[in-house]
């Protein structure tokens, strides 16, 4: 797979996790910096590393089904998987400019 198409869908992929919002801040999972990283595979398998903002979070147990079930419904992604993990803890310093502004924090 060439890498314009990794990009593509890296971008599809992005623009997905944006419509995916943390039920208790409301900005969405990619700009609060929950997903650390992103695997394509050259079978189009994408494995997604992300935390929670804590591990009591209420959505722990249906927030990584509903980003691996979004992930799905992309076209060309053949499986999707999601890792949770806590190592480094997630802080607010790891959102972006636009979360931070969103939320009061600039």
């Amino acid at each position: 797979m060439n890498s314009t198409r990794v990009e593509e869908l890296g971008d599809k992929i992005v623009e997905k996790l944006k419509s995916i919002y943390d039920p208790e801040i409301p900005v969405d999972i990619f700009e609060l910096g929950l997903i650390y990283d992103v695997f394509i595979n050259e079978n189009n398998d994408v494995k997604i590393l992300m935390t929670l903002t804590s591990p009591n979070c209420p959505v722990a147990e249906t927030l990584p089904i509903e980003v691996e079930e979004k992930i799905k419904t992309i076209e060309e992604v053949n499986d999707a998987e999601v890792e949770i993990t806590f190592d480094p803890t997630w802080t607010q310093d790891m959102m972006s400019e636009e979360a931070k502004l969103e939320l009061g924090f600039l």
